[in-house]
């Protein structure tokens, strides 16, 4: 008797151990921090140490637990913060907070607070969403392929790879009883790979974007990431999207990429830019890359009007050279400049990292910063 229930335990612990080995939970993240140099915000140069410079801070925790026949538990928590002085950007968790299911064949499903498919599917074309960084982003983050902003009240779908294509979409409730509409927002979008070649489309629409606290996102993106560019009121509707594709060859590959924000209000304001980008990187070795990229945007809208006019242009360059000193930490040189047409302010870098008191004073501003990033 005392063997058998010896024999039992043993078997039980053998199970015990297995289900745990088949539960993980990974620390991970990013810290980027250096010396950054602007040539003119509000007519005055800065010399300042920047925090996420070509990357965002973050930390995070990401986990999974196998449920057997291909099924996965899975979650991940995310929080932005600031190496220059240590604080949270925002809430705890402000980046990313979802839970969810996974299978092999059937896709991914997953519930909180999560970035939306221009992101997913069109940002991996881009330098911002690759190896350009913050300052690359188009005009103030305009089409969020920065992740300025992150959806809240998600529920989140994200197909199995069919011998390269892809998609997936995203619907955030409003949470507001008697409110379904107000402050909502769905997404959508889908890509492409085969060998170096790699398409990639999407669309995002949020609407009643300043009439919901409690809704998928807190105040217009549009509207707060522009600052000085816009003067819209009311209950604000975005919409996002955009389509590219990218080409890999060896060590270089090149990308093209076109987008285009929309808003507008019940007062009858309207701001619309189109962002057109061509990007390009290459690897002198396994260790050094440098990237190059040129965006034109182009924006237009009762907002513009103010001085006699209702459209603007603005050119944008960037040049990067970066070095591996190993798998995990890199050091990098970069510079951006931006050069805009009619009487508007030009601010290049986002709110979440730099804020609107960067704004220059002129039509022109450029940028030059060199630091450390490492990724654990």
């Amino acid at each position: 008797m005392k063997k058998k229930l010896a024999i039992a335990a043993a078997v039980a612990a053998t199970f015990a151990s297995a289900s745990y080995a088949q539960s993980s939970v990974t620390l991970y993240g990013i810290v980027d921090a250096g010396i950054t140099y602007t040539t003119n915000v509000n007519g005055d140069r800065n010399f300042a140490l920047t925090s996420g410079n070509v990357s965002a801070s973050r930390w995070g925790l990401r986990g999974v637990e196998d449920l057997g026949g291909g099924l996965k538990t899975i979650f991940t928590l995310e929080s932005g913060f600031n190496v220059a002085n240590g604080q949270q950007n925002g809430g705890l968790f402000n980046r990313q907070a979802f839970v969810g299911l996974t299978q092999d064949q059937y896709g991914t499903v997953t519930f909180g607070r999560q970035f939306d498919s221009m992101i997913d599917y069109v940002g991996p074309l881009t330098a911002v969403g690759t190896w350009g960084g913050n300052y690359t982003a188009h005009l103030m983050d305009n089409d969020d392929l920065n992740g300025t902003f992150s959806l809240n009240n998600t529920i989140k779908y994200a197909s199995p790879n069919f011998s390269g294509f892809q998609f997936g979409g995203l619907y955030a409730f409003s949470n507001q009883a008697g409110g379904f509409a107000v402050n909502r927002a769905y997404s959508a979008g889908m890509s492409y790979a085969y060998q170096g070649l790699r398409l990639g489309a999407a669309y995002t629409q949020i609407n009643g974007v300043n009439a919901n606290g409690g809704g998928a996102v807190q105040g217009s993106p549009m509207a707060n990431t522009l600052g000085a560019l816009s003067d819209l009121s009311g209950n604000a509707r975005q919409r996002n999207w955009g389509a590219g594709a990218s080409y890999t060859y060896g060590p270089m590959v090149g990308g093209v990429v076109f987008t285009q924000s929309r808003v507008n209000d019940t007062l009858g304001n309207s701001l619309r830019l189109n962002n057109i980008e061509a990007n390009a990187r290459y690897n002198l070795t396994p260790a050094l890359g440098i990237g190059a990229m040129y965006t034109y945007t182009n924006a237009n809208g009762s907002v513009l009007d103010a001085n006699g006019s209702s459209s603007a242009h603005w050119h944008q360059f960037a040049l990067q050279a970066d070095y591996s000193l190993s798998k995990r930490t890199d050091v990098y040189l970069e510079g951006v400049g931006m050069w805009g047409a009619g009487q508007n302010a030009v601010g290049i870098t986002q709110v979440g990292f730099q804020g609107n008191d960067n704004f220059s004073s002129s039509k022109n501003q450029g940028i030059i910063t060199t630091g450390i990033r490492h990724r654990f």
